[in-house]
């Protein structure tokens, strides 16, 4: 399909939008559609990342060089550019309806662009861990996958939580892009039939997505501060204490001495 059809097509779904019925649809619209290409983002982004990550500290040089090539150059690329190339490669090279295309390209971007920088987050997360984890792995006999899989991978999902909760935000915000470049409907595309059914009252149009933009990002980082409180409350340590009269059951015998039956 032509750049130009791409264009064409656009503009209908604009011009359909904003012969729309008003309302509050659009707002709960535009919510539940971020909120689904989010899910989706995350869903794909975060093993794909964590695969990345862990690819790129292998023992096989091979492997690191393939690792670090992808997640450098898709890392390098604007994400916008990353969604405009996937619209456009949907277009021409599938048949997936226009209606939906969008969709596709938002999805398809984000999680390219953000399984690059979720790779580098969980590479720093495990480097930042003590080497004498991975020692003591290897004394009791794990293998290098078990290591990574019982040991580092589960230590180090505190330390990165911040930086990972960060980056699930900045996927919820970019996906205004897709809808200010490529028409996906979210809360941005939202804008433009309600202020063509509200008077053109834009302003407050945007300060109703913006809202709404602020109310799913809380949620977001209400959640993960949650987890990340019950994350660190499990490595507590259980506080158990010995008593005093133990203490004698518990010492070391000395030479000549028989310990305690």
């Amino acid at each position: 399909m032509s750049g130009a059809r791409v264009i064409q097509e656009q503009d209908r779904r604009d011009d359909e939008q904003e012969t729309s019925p008003p309302g509050v649809f659009w707002r709960y619209w535009g919510a539940a559609t971020v909120s689904g290409a989010g899910t989706a983002v995350t869903a794909l982004a975060l093993p794909l990342g964590a695969l990345l990550g862990i690819a790129r500290l292998s023992d096989h040089r091979a492997v690191r060089a393939v690792a670090g090539t992808v997640v450098e150059f898709f890392r390098a690329i604007p994400v916008l550019i990353l969604m405009l190339f996937a619209n456009a490669a949907y277009a021409e090279f599938t048949d997936i309806s226009p209606e939906t295309r969008p969709l596709y390209a938002v999805v398809t971007g984000l999680v390219l662009y953000n399984a690059s920088v979720l790779a580098e987050v969980v590479r720093a997360g495990i480097l930042a861990l003590p080497a004498g984890q991975t020692d003591a792995a290897k004394a009791i006999g794990m293998r290098k996958g078990q290591t990574m899989a019982y040991v580092l991978l589960p230590q180090s999902v505190t330390a990165m939580l911040p930086a990972l909760v960060s980056q699930l935000v900045v996927i919820v915000k970019d996906t205004a892009l897709g809808g200010a470049m490529l028409g996906f409907a979210e809360l941005l595309a939202s804008v433009r039939p309600m202020s063509a059914n509200y008077g053109a009252n834009t302003i407050a149009c945007f300060t109703v997505v913006a809202v709404l933009f602020v109310l799913l990002n809380l949620a977001l980082t209400t959640f993960a501060s949650r987890l990340e409180r019950r994350l660190r409350r499990g490595k507590r340590s259980t506080g158990a204490v010995v008593g005093a009269e133990a203490v004698d059951d518990l010492a070391t015998p000395g030479p000549g001495e028989r310990p305690p039956p």
